[in-house]
């Protein structure tokens, strides 16, 4: 599949149009992969319509000025329909060993042949589309009550974009006072050249269930596609998700993803998201403490170089008393790259004993990178206790200089700072095989070889 060249006057309505048709007039997938009951059906006709009514956003917009996405208008990608051929063989370097269950979809497409889906009582790890087959009524209610409920799309042309072409879908139940112990792994591949996907994850934790789920987007090639994926997360009384997301695409992918979460009584929502892959990448995430005493802990780290730009927008809204949240965001920026952070923490009125933390660390590696930065605090409660910051820097001269009296090479001395910078994020991810890839990833973007580590000893 050919990636074909548009017209640089393309109206943005227009572009969305050709995608949203290129969808809809698709050749209708085999083994039930499009997904049209009618729990569904209203829910993506509608978002089909605000895709007609929205346009792709510009640096015009406040929400986009710092990230130009106008590359990707000037490309042509088409939905890929046909099942895998891909074996396990293929993908054994993105499995994860401790993983009790995982779903895998290729271009969007559920495999069943690479996916592991047996779980304990009172767990559901399934395809959306084969779930729904069955016509069980419970799983139907939480279908209605959650899928393109938390995650807006109204005045989100991408949520609506994936709403409107969701076909296979990731949907975990965690039954009342289910605890998983293995993590659930979520792994999404692009193998195809011009390939646009819609990846859609509903994730629904009842009352006092825990998990560790990992979101994973890699690739197989490096030509360019498009991934747009939505995520949506909705925690009962006492629930709590460890939610690792790992985007490692290809370096000429476009990537651009919302996830939303919503918080009941005393759950805890714990996230680590990654952000390597991708020539233009944005990640959309917003937390809503809805109920009283809700948790939240949200980590990132972008890992960029060359011509990337990686944007990360949060929104943690605390709408109720006596909710907590921690935040630290890490970029690395090497290259020519650019990094943009916006964090918003909202403190509604009544919102009372509200405890928030942000900070945003940013590394520059080169006198070419560069950093938009932004953390806002929002506050409309008077019992509150919330700080954030914001740092840009670049490698610290003394450091290096320690470094080098213990017989380290300037370059050695560099790297290894880099890496440091980045660990601590790492550090955070509860699952080791998937750590250890990830620092495997890191030490060489560094630039860190084993030789280099041998002179620390």
């Amino acid at each position: 599949m050919s990636v074909a060249v548009t017209h640089q006057n393309q109206p943005a309505n227009g572009y969305l149009a050709t995608l949203l048709a290129g969808r809809l007039s698709a050749p209708s997938p085999t083994k039930g992969q499009c997904i049209a009951p009618p729990v569904l059906t209203a829910l993506q006709v509608a978002a089909a319509e605000r895709v007609s009514a929205l346009n792709v956003p510009s640096t015009r917009d406040e929400e986009w000025r710092f990230t130009d996405i106008s590359l990707l208008t000037k490309l042509s990608f088409q939905p890929v329909t046909a099942e895998s051929t891909l074996q396990l063989v293929d993908i054994a370097r993105f499995t994860i060993a401790e993983a009790g269950a995982r779903l895998v979809f290729v271009d969007g497409v559920y495999a069943p042949h690479l996916s592991h889906t047996e779980q304990a009582e009172g767990v559901t790890v399934a395809n959306l589309a084969h779930t729904l087959e069955k016509s069980a009524a419970h799983t139907d209610a939480h279908i209605a009550t959650y899928l393109g409920q938390l995650a807006e799309y109204k005045n989100n042309v991408f949520a609506a974009l994936n709403t409107a072409c969701m076909s296979d879908a990731a949907l975990i139940l965690l039954a009342r006072d289910t605890a998983v112990r293995q993590p659930i792994h979520l792994l999404f591949i692009a193998s195809k050249q011009g390939g646009v996907s819609y990846p859609r994850c509903l994730i629904r934790a009842e009352a006092g269930s825990k998990a560790t789920v990992v979101e994973d987007y890699v690739s197989l090639q490096d030509e360019a596609y498009f991934t747009n994926s939505v995520s949506e997360v909705s925690l009962a009384d006492n629930a709590h998700v460890h939610h690792i997301r790992v985007q490692r695409e290809g370096m000429n992918a476009f990537h651009i993803a919302n996830c939303a979460v919503t918080l009941a009584h005393g759950s805890h929502y714990q996230s680590v998201s990654v952000a390597m892959g991708a020539r233009i990448s944005r990640y959309n995430l917003n937390v809503l403490q809805a109920a009283e005493g809700g948790e939240c802990t949200v980590d990132g780290l972008a890992l960029i170089a060359e011509r990337q730009l990686a944007d990360t927008h949060t929104c943690i809204d605390h709408a109720k008393p006596h909710g907590m949240s921690r935040q630290l965001h890490k970029c690395i920026i090497g290259g020519s790259a650019h990094a943009v952070f916006n964090g918003k923490i909202m403190v509604r009125p009544g919102a009372q004993r509200a405890d928030s933390q942000q900070t945003n660390r940013n590394l520059l590696l080169t006198s070419r990178a560069q950093v938009d930065t932004k953390p806002q605090l929002e506050i409309f409660a008077d019992d509150v206790k919330c700080t954030h910051g914001a740092t840009v820097s670049q490698l610290d001269g003394e450091e290096i200089f320690y470094l080098q009296s213990r017989g380290l090479t300037d370059v050695v001395a560099r790297n290894l700072l880099t890496y440091a910078f980045g660990a601590e994020i790492l550090e955070r991810i509860p699952v080791a095989s998937l750590k250890h890839q990830l620092e495997q990833t890191v030490l060489e973007q560094a630039g860190l070889k084993q030789s280099g580590l041998e002179q620390m000893k």
